[in-house]
């Protein structure tokens, strides 16, 4: 019997050792290392209130007015009269829109009254089109959200050549990666440079010297993977093997700082690394 005591005993020592532990000890915390392959929670803290969920938007310049519309949203600069970028999701789901553009005319954006922006006659007999950085395309499932992209917050002067050629090919295959992954973030603009076009119109729109496209996805086992593209302003040809490179050589070279949401350790290996397979570039 005495045995039985002392096991008894033991087992309530055991007993209450555990439920200590469960409820009365308060158990440091666990900082386990950051993979740079593991799936992220998607926060911007850079982003103004509103927008923190959105993991497009690039770390805010003090020349750019933030315009958000229904599909998009641009910082636009009212000195050059071009967005510096058009940030935008574009989900697989949306690539199945079939709105028409027919119709849509170029405007002014209302949510910029009162302020500078470029106008349709600043573009008339100037040589340049009207060039969308987020195309209406991509915009196509809801007549609302296809309106908008007509807006000058959302419109640079264009090669025609580049714009109905190898820009347009490039945003067909944004859309394609959209469907391939679920969804892709996309951050395009100008890229002025040496501005050795000048500017176009009464107004003084500046012509960029090339455009850029940076694009984020994440894969099915959860890792992300990245890449950018450049093309000249002009009427040459760009191949997609040609004119890509890094996210990081892309921040270099714009002075923007792209998809600032991501973990630290993920953001430094994702954008810095090219993974051609990822995007079916040969």
């Amino acid at each position: 019997m005495k045995k039985y005591k002392e096991l008894l005993t033991g087992l309530l020592v055991i007993v209450a050792g555990v439920l200590y532990w469960i409820f009365g000890y308060d158990r440091p915390e666990i900082n386990v290392p950051a993979d740079p392959d593991s799936p992220a929670a998607v926060s911007n803290p850079d982003a103004p209130a509103g927008l923190e969920g959105l993991l497009e938007i690039p770390v805010l310049t003090p020349d750019g007015r933030l315009v958000q519309h229904g599909a998009y949203v641009s910082s636009y600069n009212t000195e050059t009269l071009i967005p510096n970028w058009v940030a935008y999701e574009l989900t697989a789901e949306e690539t199945e829109g079939n709105r028409s553009r027919e119709g849509i005319e170029f405007r002014k954006d209302p949510a910029l009254k009162g302020l500078p922006q470029a106008m349709r006659e600043d573009y008339s007999g100037s040589g340049w089109t009207k060039g969308h950085l987020m195309p209406a395309a991509d915009a196509s499932f809801n007549s609302t959200a296809m309106g908008e992209t007509f807006y000058f917050t959302n419109i640079c002067p264009q090669d025609e050549t580049l714009n109905a050629g190898d820009w347009q090919y490039l945003e067909k295959r944004v859309r394609q990666w959209a469907g391939r992954y679920g969804k892709v973030w996309v951050v395009t603009g100008p890229i002025v440079g040496e501005n050795r076009y000048g500017t176009i119109g009464e107004r003084g729109v500046v012509v960029p010297d090339a455009f850029f496209k940076a694009l984020l996805v994440r894969k099915k086992n959860g890792s992300y993977s990245a890449i950018a593209f450049i093309m000249d302003n002009d009427g040459e040809r760009y191949y997609l093997k040609k004119s890509y490179l890094s996210v990081n050589e892309l921040e270099e070279l714009t002075g923007l700082d792209f998809y600032p949401g991501l973990d630290d350790a993920i953001e430094d290996k994702v954008e810095g690394t090219v993974r051609l397979s990822d995007w079916g570039i040969r």
